[in-house]
């Protein structure tokens, strides 16, 4: 009965990521076609000839009908060939191969913030605010995650570079050297998300302290912190690492933006270089890798919770 179920969970995952698969290779395409203007004028400059330009289209496939560029994309995308940059020449895998690593980097580093951050904020902010607990530590809380979790990432960058690096000068105002450079970054990407992971975890944890397990472990006289470690911590975590590890995606697409407030040169980066030069295979190229990466954690995560708890996952997925 399991191996049946499992066999219909692969199935319909496979199915999901196909799909998925084909409506990122679509929407990219059109995307970097709805991009205003020309980059054969980008590329040549505007003094250049009509021959010139007409050439250069020529050369970079943008003469071809539209169904034939999808085509040749779509074939090349699915061939793991995405083409080379119109800018630079240089193979759009490449230029991701270079980049990425340093975006996962970010993401990564802002991932533990948000865990470490959000789980030990949430945990103290339910011990202290348990039963009839303080009711102004518990507004605090709410107003101080609140306000944290609705700041954009790129502005909580502007504020944290205005205080933190020119104003103290505690770290880099901006580049990739060295673990001091990452901080900033790291901490304008996880802040909002540890916000909003310490609200969840509260409440959880709130619901674990009034368990009758918990009722049995207190009858014991167990010292708090030993209750606390090894009755309600372990309860709370299996759910906070599910909830983290989907925040991973968003932590992704929020390093994107932070790039380029901290010149961090990673992927965002270099979207947005891409952008402006209207270099069509690097957008392309970077579009998609990242909704595949969406797709695979996304995956990985009904796996993780198939594993975990088969009859409730599996069944409904």
């Amino acid at each position: 009965m399991m191996n049946n179920l499992w066999s219909r969970f692969a199935v319909r995952r496979l199915r999901s990521v196909l799909v998925g698969i084909v409506i990122l290779i679509v929407g990219s395409f059109l995307m970097v076609r709805l991009i205003p203007g020309d980059p054969a004028i980008r590329i040549a400059g505007i003094n250049a000839t009509p021959e010139y330009l007409d050439a250069l289209r020529e050369q970079m496939g943008l003469n071809d009908p539209l169904p034939k560029q999808f085509a040749d994309y779509a074939l090349g995308a699915l061939t793991l060939n995405l083409g080379a940059s119109f800018r630079t020449g240089q193979p759009v895998s490449t230029i991701l191969l270079d980049r990425f690593p340093l975006t996962l980097e970010l993401a990564a580093a802002a991932i533990v913030i948000v865990l470490v951050v959000g789980v030990a904020v949430g945990i103290v902010a339910a011990i202290l605010t348990k039963g009839d607990g303080p009711r102004r530590v518990e507004r605090l809380f709410l107003f101080t995650t609140g306000a944290f979790a609705a700041t954009p990432e790129f502005l909580l960058g502007m504020f944290l570079v205005f205080f933190f690096a020119v104003r103290a000068q505690w770290f880099p105002v901006a580049g990739a050297e060295g673990l001091q450079s990452l901080v900033l970054p790291a901490l304008a990407v996880a802040l909002p998300a540890a916000a909003m992971l310490s609200r969840i975890v509260r409440v959880q944890t709130a619901e674990v302290l009034r368990t009758d397990y918990i009722r049995t472990a207190r009858s014991k006289r167990l010292p708090a912190w030993l209750l606390y470690a090894r009755h309600a911590v372990p309860n709370v975590l299996t759910a906070t690492l599910t909830i983290g590890s989907l925040m991973f995606i968003s932590l992704l697409g929020g390093s994107v933006v932070v790039e380029n407030i901290f010149a961090w040169p990673g992927l965002g980066t270099a979207i947005v270089e891409a952008i402006v030069a209207r270099d069509y295979p690097v957008i392309q190229g970077a579009v998609l890798s990242l909704g595949v990466i969406v797709l695979v954690v996304n995956t990985g995560v009904d796996v993780i919770l198939g594993l975990t708890d088969p009859r409730a996952s599996i069944r409904q997925t």
